[in-house]
């Protein structure tokens, strides 16, 4: 399915407002995650309300602390289909799933928080894995 992008424009901007850079086209995707010893944050945006009340939240406190990933990326499902496809195509061993975070360095994956993951719990509890990954991944050689 494909949505309007005008419609979906409110909650991409949840994300870019705080620093996030948008990938539309698998050539942007590409580049993003060949960044070399740097981790990269890559979240599946959605319009479920397990996104809009869970993941992008728990995103967007996750961030705010000391220690962080070097790049903020997202794509958004249901609008850029050819990114998020090949984004997925990262995310080796898991299925596709909206939302999703994905938290890789050397284009290699090493944390993921699948729809699954989210939707049984709250944005604090969702920062508060994310920041365990952080503190064990970023600013580490893997």
């Amino acid at each position: 399915m494909r949505y309007d992008p005008t419609m979906v424009q409110p909650m991409r901007d949840d994300l870019t407002r705080i620093g996030f850079k948008e990938m539309r086209t698998p050539e942007e995707v590409d580049r993003a995650l060949a960044v070399k010893n740097e981790t990269v944050l890559l979240v599946v945006n959605s319009v479920c309300g397990c996104a809009a009340g869970k993941a992008r939240p728990g995103v967007t406190l996750a961030v705010r602390g000391a220690i962080r990933p070097d790049h903020l990326t997202t794509v958004f499902a249901g609008v850029d289909l050819d990114a998020t496809a090949r984004a997925r195509e990262y995310f080796e061993g898991y299925p596709p799933s909206s939302p999703q975070i994905a938290l890789l360095k050397n284009g290699r994956l090493l944390h993921m928080l699948e729809r699954k993951d989210i939707e049984g719990r709250d944005a604090p509890e969702i920062a508060g894995e994310l920041v365990a990954a952080f503190e064990t991944y970023c600013g580490q050689p893997v």
